[in-house]
């Protein structure tokens, strides 16, 4: 065997290798490929059988009746047949892809967009179905092999297609998850507590909000004899194998989100990154994120006392923090509502979870563009009960609030 059969022969085993681990066919899809294959195998030899009697027909006597009289035939033949392997497969799976306003929404915002990652795959898709059977995906605890009945697509094809989709939307993040600026910041900024914007005007300290920041724990159903990859380490054992992503995010007042980033969970530097975002572009003067305690007192991320002996001040100043704190808390629990695919990946390559995470993050902000609310149940994950680090400035401006407060009301 020469060298170019040996290359062609790895190259093979390669290829082989890639389609057992990208498109794993069940039997049922393996019986579904084979119908499908005779089915258009019987019906083009119909056709081809027909139009060559048709023609000689024609040729013969000039009366192509007899011949159109038995093309018809054929073809109820082969509607027949169609109908036969259809009654003989299992009962397709009722998912609903109806054109609702926010697939309408979706699909025009990804038809303006320019990116590099077309949305095709073997099945080519075009984009008013792509998104409905993705945001299925997204939105329902529904398998990539229910779906597939129901679309008439291979799961391997629903699985490229999806990731495809992913990866379009996450070219929009800085788009659609971006800080506001100018005009735009001063529309989300709001004041701490009522009354500040006035004690503002007279000089003092008090800074308005421009969002709120802290995170969540995504969890990852690894299959069995796969292992975690660097995007999500393996937990204790007692976690039954699952793994975890950290997604960190900001949002306004509405529960957009202003900035999100996935990491590895054990990556609990308490936004000491984004802190080092904010050095290098600032938020806008006189306003900081709120977040909880755990985070770095800065003077750009306000947090509330740790517990333990508080004076009246500091009490006051946790208490007016708390629900401002719950908008970010809300805000998670409406994106895992609503895609509740995130709470709990079951995904066969965790180096594409994070695409799916931050797919989920975008496509949160395109649905609350158009008043697409889900509401979801506030759970306690984000409650930390050790201080962080604290910079002199940070520190000095919330003893500056909370004595403030404490001063308001005693009515000194």
């Amino acid at each position: 065997m020469d060298v170019d059969e040996c290359v062609l022969s790895a190259a093979r085993a390669v290829l082989e290798l890639a389609e057992r681990e990208w498109q794993p066919l069940s039997e049922a899809e393996l019986e579904q490929r084979l119908d499908q294959a005779v089915e258009q195998i019987l019906e083009a030899e119909l056709v081809n059988k027909v139009k060559s009697l048709h023609q000689s027909e024609v040729f013969v006597t000039g009366k192509p009746q007899e011949a159109d009289v038995q093309l018809s035939q054929a073809a109820d033949t082969t509607a027949a047949a169609r109908e036969r392997v259809e009654a003989e497969r299992p009962q397709q799976c009722d998912v609903a892809v109806e054109q609702t306003t926010a697939v309408k929404y979706i699909t025009a915002v990804l038809q303006g967009s320019k990116s590099k990652f077309p949305l095709t795959g073997r099945a080519r898709l075009s984009l008013s179905q792509t998104v409905p059977l993705c945001l299925a995906l997204m939105s329902e605890r529904v398998s990539y092999r229910a779906l597939s009945r129901h679309f008439g697509l291979e799961k391997g094809n629903i699985h490229r297609i999806f990731f495809h989709f992913c990866r379009r939307v996450n070219s929009l993040q800085e788009k659609h998850v971006r800080w506001p600026t100018g005009s735009e910041a001063e529309a989300v900024l709001f004041p701490l507590f009522e009354g500040a914007d006035e004690d503002r005007a007279q000089g003092s300290c008090v800074p308005r909000v421009l969002g709120v920041l802290g995170h969540t724990r995504i969890p990852i159903r690894l299959p069995a004899g796969k292992h975690a990859v660097p995007q999500a380490k393996r937990m204790r054992k007692e976690d039954h194998g699952n793994s975890w992503l950290r997604l960190e995010l900001v949002c306004d007042r509405a529960g957009r989100f202003l900035h999100c980033s996935v990491s590895e969970d054990q990556d609990t530097d308490g936004g000491v990154a984004l802190s080092h975002k904010l050095q290098r572009n600032p938020v806008t003067p006189g306003s900081v994120l709120l977040a909880r305690v755990g985070y770095p007192l800065t003077a750009h991320i306000l947090t509330p006392y740790a517990a333990g002996s508080l004076g009246r001040g500091e009490k006051l100043l946790n208490a007016t923090l708390e629900p401002h704190l719950r908008i970010l808390d809300q805000a998670v629990a409406d994106l895992k509502a609503r895609f509740q695919r995130l709470q709990c990946l079951d995904i066969g390559n965790c180096s594409r979870a994070p695409a799916v995470v931050l797919t989920a993050c975008v496509l949160h902000n395109l649905l609350l563009d158009i008043g697409d609310v889900v509401r979801g149940r506030v759970g306690g994950e984000n409650v930390w009960s050790e201080e962080g680090e604290g910079e002199e400035e940070g520190v000095r401006q919330r003893d500056a609030i909370a004595e403030m407060l404490r001063s308001q009301s005693s009515g000194e």
